[in-house]
């Protein structure tokens, strides 16, 4: 699958068929929390991160988590968990996203960008 730079509202919908057509009811994003905006794909995590980066993101506003489709609108919808997220040199000890702000920036792009709508936004 093509990984797709996601700028704009895509619906749940939209995810969900992204989703099915990869791992099935999961699928992987990497959140740039300084654009507003997130990579939706890839094999890796790494693999959004690298086409964000090309793209002109700063690694270090660039986060991945786990998306579940089936799951949108409950707090479980988003999985914070990847390898790019292990950063010493930011206080990030582990793979998950440890500082509550951060979480909060991911989970405000993630909300804005994915919405219920049954059509996309233009």
């Amino acid at each position: 699958m093509d990984i797709k730079i996601i700028k704009a509202p895509i619906t749940i919908a939209e995810v969900t068929i992204m989703a099915e057509q990869q791992f099935g009811d999961v699928i992987k994003a990497t959140v740039d929390v300084e654009h507003k905006i997130m990579a939706l794909g890839g094999d890796l995590h790494a693999d959004e991160e690298q086409l964000l980066l090309e793209a002109g993101s700063a690694q270090q506003s660039l986060w991945g988590i786990n998306l579940y489709p089936a799951k949108f609108g409950t707090t479980d919808f988003i999985e914070f968990g990847s390898m790019i997220n292990l950063r010493p040199s930011q206080g990030n000890m582990t793979r998950g996203v440890d500082n509550q702000a951060v979480q909060k920036q991911i989970i405000d792009v993630v909300h804005q960008l994915v919405t219920k709508g049954t059509k996309r936004a233009t």
